[in-house]
């Protein structure tokens, strides 16, 4: 009998992990669908390409406000904090070039 609950316990977290697993997904999937993030994967050849580090500061705008508020832009730090982004990305694109 306490065998049964244990299986009935195990099978409830399977689901809740499975609605988690998909709450999660369904969140990535809306970070992704930003017109920036769409042309930095698919670019249109049509469409002058713009330098790779003005679309990566393209993308660190964008995710930087969405993931805080588009208040974030108004703040004097606001470029600040894209460029240490960007430095931070950088550095570690070097040293993997490098090792």
């Amino acid at each position: 009998m306490n065998n049964l609950k244990n299986i009935k316990f195990v099978n409830g977290l399977k689901n809740l992990g499975t609605k988690v697993k998909w709450f999660l997904f369904t969140e990535m999937q809306d970070y992704k669908l930003t017109s920036d993030y769409i042309n930095y994967i698919c670019p249109d050849t049509r469409k002058k390409p713009e330098s790779q580090i003005d679309e990566l500061r393209n993308l660190i705008k964008q995710s930087l406000v969405r993931e805080f508020s588009p208040k974030i832009q108004e703040m004097k730090s606001f470029d600040l904090i894209v460029d240490g982004v960007m430095h931070k990305i950088q550095k570690k694109s070097l040293e993997k070039e490098v090792q």
